[in-house]
Protein backbone atom coordinates (compact mmCIF):
# COMPACT_ATOMS: atom_id res chain seq x y z
CA UNK A 1 0.00 0.00 0.00
CA UNK A 2 1.21 3.48 -0.89
CA UNK A 3 2.37 5.69 2.36
CA UNK A 4 -0.21 8.29 2.53
CA UNK A 5 0.16 12.33 3.57
CA UNK A 6 -2.82 11.95 6.65
CA UNK A 7 -2.65 8.79 8.27
CA UNK A 8 -6.29 7.40 7.83
CA UNK A 9 -6.54 4.12 9.56
CA UNK A 10 -10.41 3.35 9.24
CA UNK A 11 -13.38 4.50 7.43
CA UNK A 12 -15.91 5.18 10.56
CA UNK A 13 -19.16 6.72 9.04
CA UNK A 14 -20.86 8.27 6.01
CA UNK A 15 -24.15 10.31 6.08
CA UNK A 16 -27.92 9.76 4.76
CA UNK A 17 -30.11 11.90 5.03
CA UNK A 18 -33.85 11.96 6.11
CA UNK A 19 -37.43 13.54 5.84
CA UNK A 20 -39.17 11.80 8.75
CA UNK A 21 -36.88 10.43 10.87
CA UNK A 22 -39.40 8.29 12.81
CA UNK A 23 -40.62 6.99 9.43
CA UNK A 24 -37.24 6.38 8.45
CA UNK A 25 -36.13 4.74 11.88
CA UNK A 26 -38.98 2.19 11.69
CA UNK A 27 -37.78 1.60 8.08
CA UNK A 28 -34.76 1.06 8.62
CA UNK A 29 -35.21 -1.24 11.77
CA UNK A 30 -38.48 -3.18 10.65
CA UNK A 31 -37.87 -3.90 6.80
CA UNK A 32 -33.65 -3.27 6.27
CA UNK A 33 -32.58 -4.65 9.71
CA UNK A 34 -30.82 -2.21 10.78
CA UNK A 35 -29.45 -1.25 14.41
CA UNK A 36 -30.40 2.22 15.16
CA UNK A 37 -30.24 4.73 18.12
CA UNK A 38 -31.08 8.61 18.26
CA UNK A 39 -28.41 10.47 18.39
CA UNK A 40 -30.28 14.00 18.47
CA UNK A 41 -32.96 15.62 18.08
CA UNK A 42 -32.31 15.83 13.92
CA UNK A 43 -30.27 12.89 14.13
CA UNK A 44 -29.95 9.12 14.26
CA UNK A 45 -27.10 6.59 13.82
CA UNK A 46 -27.09 3.29 12.15
CA UNK A 47 -25.21 0.73 11.75
CA UNK A 48 -25.16 -3.91 10.19
CA UNK A 49 -23.08 -6.30 10.98
CA UNK A 50 -19.41 -3.85 12.15
CA UNK A 51 -18.25 -1.06 12.95
CA UNK A 52 -18.94 1.54 10.23
CA UNK A 53 -21.99 3.33 10.62
CA UNK A 54 -24.14 5.59 8.67
CA UNK A 55 -25.37 9.06 10.70
CA UNK A 56 -28.95 10.16 9.29
CA UNK A 57 -29.89 13.26 9.17
CA UNK A 58 -32.96 15.48 8.95
CA UNK A 59 -33.73 17.83 6.10
CA UNK A 60 -36.60 19.67 4.49
CA UNK A 61 -34.74 19.44 1.20
CA UNK A 62 -33.66 16.29 0.94
CA UNK A 63 -32.66 15.67 -2.68
CA UNK A 64 -32.93 12.02 -4.66
CA UNK A 65 -29.82 10.07 -4.39
CA UNK A 66 -27.89 9.57 -7.52
CA UNK A 67 -28.19 5.72 -8.32
CA UNK A 68 -24.05 6.02 -8.29
CA UNK A 69 -24.05 7.28 -4.73
CA UNK A 70 -26.02 3.93 -3.36
CA UNK A 71 -25.60 2.08 -0.48
CA UNK A 72 -25.04 -1.61 -0.58
CA UNK A 73 -26.63 -4.38 1.51
CA UNK A 74 -25.52 -7.48 1.73
CA UNK A 75 -27.20 -10.97 1.67
CA UNK A 76 -25.98 -14.38 1.29
CA UNK A 77 -27.20 -16.15 -1.67
CA UNK A 78 -29.24 -15.07 -5.18
CA UNK A 79 -32.56 -16.56 -3.88
CA UNK A 80 -31.84 -14.21 -0.73
CA UNK A 81 -31.59 -11.09 -3.71
CA UNK A 82 -35.25 -12.47 -5.12
CA UNK A 83 -36.92 -12.43 -1.88
CA UNK A 84 -35.89 -9.20 -1.12
CA UNK A 85 -36.81 -8.14 -4.35
CA UNK A 86 -40.10 -9.95 -3.68
CA UNK A 87 -40.73 -8.29 -0.42
CA UNK A 88 -39.53 -4.48 -2.22
CA UNK A 89 -42.82 -4.86 -4.74
CA UNK A 90 -44.89 -6.48 -2.29
CA UNK A 91 -43.86 -3.56 0.58
CA UNK A 92 -43.62 -0.33 -1.68
CA UNK A 93 -46.56 1.05 -0.62
CA UNK A 94 -46.21 0.52 3.07
CA UNK A 95 -42.67 1.75 3.06
CA UNK A 96 -42.48 4.30 0.21
CA UNK A 97 -40.25 2.52 -2.05
CA UNK A 98 -40.24 3.11 -5.48
CA UNK A 99 -38.02 2.90 -8.87
CA UNK A 100 -37.78 -0.72 -7.70
CA UNK A 101 -35.35 -2.39 -10.62
CA UNK A 102 -34.94 -6.25 -10.99
CA UNK A 103 -32.77 -8.29 -10.03
CA UNK A 104 -29.84 -8.89 -12.41
CA UNK A 105 -26.32 -10.07 -12.43
CA UNK A 106 -23.62 -7.74 -12.75
CA UNK A 107 -19.95 -6.22 -11.17
CA UNK A 108 -19.51 -9.61 -10.01
CA UNK A 109 -22.75 -9.98 -7.87
CA UNK A 110 -26.43 -10.34 -8.13
CA UNK A 111 -28.84 -7.72 -6.94
CA UNK A 112 -31.00 -4.78 -7.43
CA UNK A 113 -31.56 -1.16 -7.01
CA UNK A 114 -34.57 0.54 -5.49
CA UNK A 115 -35.00 4.37 -3.75
CA UNK A 116 -36.64 4.76 -0.45
CA UNK A 117 -39.36 7.50 1.00
CA UNK A 118 -36.40 9.31 1.56
CA UNK A 119 -34.82 9.03 -1.82
CA UNK A 120 -31.91 7.44 -0.83
CA UNK A 121 -30.55 4.83 -3.29
CA UNK A 122 -30.01 0.98 -1.45
CA UNK A 123 -28.30 -2.12 -3.84
CA UNK A 124 -29.55 -5.17 -1.65
CA UNK A 125 -26.71 -7.90 -3.29
CA UNK A 126 -25.53 -11.39 -2.86
CA UNK A 127 -21.96 -11.22 -1.54
CA UNK A 128 -19.70 -13.28 0.24
CA UNK A 129 -18.77 -13.36 3.66
CA UNK A 130 -16.85 -9.73 4.37
CA UNK A 131 -18.51 -7.98 1.02
CA UNK A 132 -16.52 -6.68 -1.73
CA UNK A 133 -13.25 -7.30 0.13
CA UNK A 134 -12.96 -10.10 -2.73
CA UNK A 135 -12.19 -7.83 -4.97
CA UNK A 136 -9.39 -6.00 -3.33
CA UNK A 137 -7.86 -9.51 -3.33
CA UNK A 138 -7.51 -9.34 -7.08
CA UNK A 139 -5.46 -6.23 -7.32
CA UNK A 140 -5.99 -3.96 -9.60
CA UNK A 141 -7.97 -4.98 -12.68
CA UNK A 142 -7.56 -4.54 -16.26
CA UNK A 143 -9.47 -4.00 -19.32
CA UNK A 144 -13.38 -4.14 -18.08
CA UNK A 145 -12.75 -4.87 -14.49
CA UNK A 146 -15.28 -5.96 -12.47
CA UNK A 147 -17.95 -5.29 -15.47
CA UNK A 148 -16.35 -8.17 -17.13
CA UNK A 149 -18.41 -10.95 -18.09
CA UNK A 150 -17.51 -13.70 -15.62
CA UNK A 151 -15.88 -11.49 -13.19
CA UNK A 152 -18.26 -13.45 -10.25
CA UNK A 153 -16.20 -16.82 -11.25
CA UNK A 154 -13.30 -15.21 -9.14
CA UNK A 155 -15.30 -14.84 -6.33
CA UNK A 156 -14.40 -17.07 -3.58
CA UNK A 157 -17.51 -18.80 -2.88
CA UNK A 158 -17.46 -19.24 -6.39
CA UNK A 159 -16.00 -23.04 -6.17
CA UNK A 160 -18.64 -23.71 -3.32
CA UNK A 161 -21.19 -22.79 -5.88
CA UNK A 162 -19.84 -24.55 -8.59
CA UNK A 163 -19.20 -27.99 -6.42
CA UNK A 164 -22.84 -27.56 -4.75
CA UNK A 165 -24.52 -27.42 -8.66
Amino acid sequence: MARSAIKTRFISHGTLGSKDLEATRRFYEEFLGLEVVRTSPVSLMVRLGGNHVYAVVYSKKKERMDRLYHNGLDVDTDAEVDEAWKLCTEQAGKWGLHDVGKPSARHGTYSFLFWDADDNAWEILSNPRGGYTWIFEQGDLEGRGHFERGFRHKRPDAKESEDAA
